[in-house]
């Protein structure tokens, strides 16, 4: 298995996530998503397994104009410049990934 969870510092479900892993001996990688990003190949990854407006933070204020952006390579490429705009955390096993605290579908990597 080979988890990555990319977060915010000070988002609580993040924290949540690591400690979910963390009890459970599974190593990860831990990124900071505002200091590091996302890799191209990663974001459209994720967006894959989860779907775009599933990836979206829409209680981030900045978010809204998202809204108004309609192909769907123009709401990536907004994601991919600003990753706060990303809903945390989102955790990777290859090409499986969740975005939130989801334990009970980690559950199922083990």
């Amino acid at each position: 298995m080979n988890i990555q969870i990319f977060g915010k510092s000070k988002c609580f479900d993040t924290k949540k996530a690591e400690r979910y892993f963390k009890e459970r001996r599974v190593k990860f990688q831990a990124v900071d998503l505002l200091r590091y990003g996302m890799s191209r190949g990663e974001l459209q990854s994720v967006v894959r397994a989860v779907g775009l407006d599933n990836l979206i933070d829409w209680k981030n204020p900045d978010s809204a104009l998202l809204k108004y952006l309609s192909p769907e390579e123009a709401k990536l490429e907004k994601l991919f410049e600003d990753p706060k705009l990303i809903k945390t955390p989102v955790v990777r096993n290859g090409k499986l990934a969740t975005v939130g605290y989801q334990p009970e579908v980690w559950k199922g990597w083990e």
